[in-house]
């Protein structure tokens, strides 16, 4: 694929982030949300690809926009044809509450190669680059802080592993605790969670536990991209009937519902582009800064599997210029 596509992803996500962080502290984040889908959507329209929205907000009936199976871009004769996975704002509770790690994400590959996932629960596991291949999600938890110390050449007691603030984690995390590390509990937004066991300054060092498949398909895609390990295992009957969710499964392609999908699975190749933009502040990028004369600062991260470059882009934007998204 074309790589000056990737500068034009961060405008995507730009979008979103500027739409929903106006948003931040407000106590809405159905608005937030909202806000940050009609961003992006309209900046897609931009871009000259024939795109097809494989992860998005939901069915149709249920998003009015990116939700699955959505025709998206310029649609011009030649358009690179693509599956999109969107995450327009992961993180709606944080947005709500003006909490951190709230970001805008989009992920592109050709068409066919990002896995159609349900909307059900995954467990997961994630590390950065050092630790790839070094740890099983089959494996027991005592393992993998074994195998993952090892890789990091780091005592256990001090790896920190990142997870969901939900009951269903009780018994992890306690098995953690028991193995000597530490846990980082987070209350939403676990694509962001799961980029950030790439990044050595933002103190994750593993991502565990139960989340969206959805949310599952892009972490893959940004963790591939990113040279880090990423696995998964889907959940039926945690979200609806597990007869109910096996029957997606299969429709969907997926006919052994308990095999682990390594990264291949969920995001196939290397032509594979992974944007991200800061909403709120977090362990990797700075959220929305707005300052005088309705101008507004962003952070993004843009990187592609096939050369493993990561580019962080730091944008000034003059809102008045931008009527989308001026006050």
């Amino acid at each position: 694929m074309d790589r000056d596509l990737a500068l034009n992803l961060v405008r995507v996500t730009e979008a979103a982030a500027l739409g929903s962080a106006r948003h931040v502290g407000r106590g809405d984040k159905i608005a937030a949300d909202q806000a940050a889908v009609d961003g992006m959507r309209r900046m897609f329209d931009t871009i000259d690809i024939e795109g097809t929205v494989v992860i998005g907000e939901g069915e149709m009936d249920e998003a009015p926009m990116l939700y699955i199976g959505e025709e998206i871009g310029k649609r011009g004769e030649g358009s690179m044809k693509v599956d999109i996975a969107v995450d327009p704002l992961d993180g709606t509770t944080a947005v709500a509450k003006g909490l951190p790690n709230a970001i805008a994400v989009v992920a592109i590959a050709p068409e066919g190669c990002l896995l159609h996932a349900p909307d059900m629960y995954m467990d997961k596991i994630a590390v950065g680059p050092k630790a790839a291949g070094k740890v099983d999600i089959a494996a027991p938890v005592e393992e993998n802080l074994k195998s993952l110390s090892k890789a990091l050449n780091k005592d256990i007691s001090d790896i920190t592993v990142t997870m969901l603030d939900r009951p269903r984690h009780e018994e992890l995390i306690k098995r953690i605790r028991k193995a000597g590390a530490r846990i980082k509990l987070f209350g939403d937004g676990d694509v962001a969670a799961a980029i950030a066991a790439c990044f050595e300054h933002s103190g994750v060092d593993m991502l565990m536990g139960i989340g969206g498949a959805p949310e599952g398909v892009i972490a893959a895609a940004a963790l591939k991209c990113l040279g880090g390990h990423f696995q998964g295992r889907l959940m039926p009957g945690i979200y609806n009937s597990a007869d109910e969710e096996m029957k997606r499964c299969k429709k969907m392609g997926i006919k052994d519902i308990n095999q682990v999908l390594n990264m291949e699975d969920l995001a196939k190749g290397n032509e594979i582009f992974f944007a991200a933009t800061g909403i709120t502040d977090g362990d990797f990028l700075k959220g929305v800064v707005y300052y005088e004369n309705n101008t507004a600062k962003t952070y993004s991260m843009v990187t592609r599997a096939e050369t493993g470059t990561i580019r962080f882009v730091e944008a000034i934007h003059k809102l008045d210029k931008k009527p989308a998204y001026a006050k």
